[in-house]
């Protein structure tokens, strides 16, 4: 399986889809460490070694992809963006949004978005055991609602295998969302880029990929993140 991965890898990179190809990449060199710690032969694991190596230069990737999403613009749902990016090795995924918070402004619905982002991981394909999450507090009364909201999505996660990790600072800013597997995704706005629905019962409140967006900018990156052989 893990040559069949590297031969489309190396497909890939020859017809300059990099994208993809740095996905099989990383599938590879996955692989491929799977095999190096079930082997007990010291030659056999050595040339895994080696092999391991040359695929990590290749997908050493300075990759960087952008995307421009327009005001109003539809067609932006969490799958859009995310899916092709969450391969079956994603296990673990880091959330660092400074505002994930429960409804204070008519504009915000954050908790809620990142509900539904986490039952996008769920849904699979990647099998995800472990979800970080950095934040802030909110401010005032707001606070109670925002820990109960959190606590809630913690329990309901753990349902179905995952564990949710919770941590506040008040001087974080930036928006990334980090995937076990290199990729990482940075939006301007944060998971909190769609508009509010126009009612409970509008096109648009239930189905993301429906509901006009703010206008905002996402950046996808790949970076080196390889386990220790």
């Amino acid at each position: 399986a893990g040559a069949e991965t590297v031969k489309r890898a190396v497909q890939l990179d020859a017809a300059s889809r990099f994208q993809e190809s740095l996905v099989c990449y990383q599938e590879g060199i996955d692989l491929l460490l799977q095999v190096v710690k079930a082997t007990t032969d010291e030659a056999k694991k050595h040339r895994y070694r080696q092999k391991i190596s040359e695929l990590t230069f290749l997908s050493d990737g300075k990759y960087h992809k952008q995307i421009r999403i327009e005001e109003n613009a539809t067609g932006f749902g969490y799958e859009k963006l995310f899916q092709e990016y969450l391969t079956e090795i994603v296990s673990e995924v880091w959330v660092e949004d400074p505002y994930i918070r429960q409804v204070h402004q008519a504009s915000r619905y954050s908790l809620y978005n990142f509900l539904r982002f986490c039952e996008m991981l769920v849904k699979g394909p990647c099998k995800v055991k472990t979800i970080h999450l950095l934040t802030s507090y909110d401010a005032g009364s707001g606070r109670s609602q925002q820990m109960s909201g959190l606590e809630e999505i913690k329990r309901s996660l753990s349902n179905y295998g995952v564990t949710l990790n919770i941590d506040f600072s008040s001087s974080i800013h930036d928006r990334e969302i980090r995937f076990n597997n290199g990729w990482m995704i940075k939006i301007g706005r944060g998971l909190d880029y769609f508009k509010k629905p126009q009612g409970h019962f509008s096109i648009g409140y239930c189905d993301f990929d429906l509901r006009p967006c703010h206008e905002t900018t996402v950046d996808v990156f790949h970076t080196k993140h390889t386990k220790k052989m």
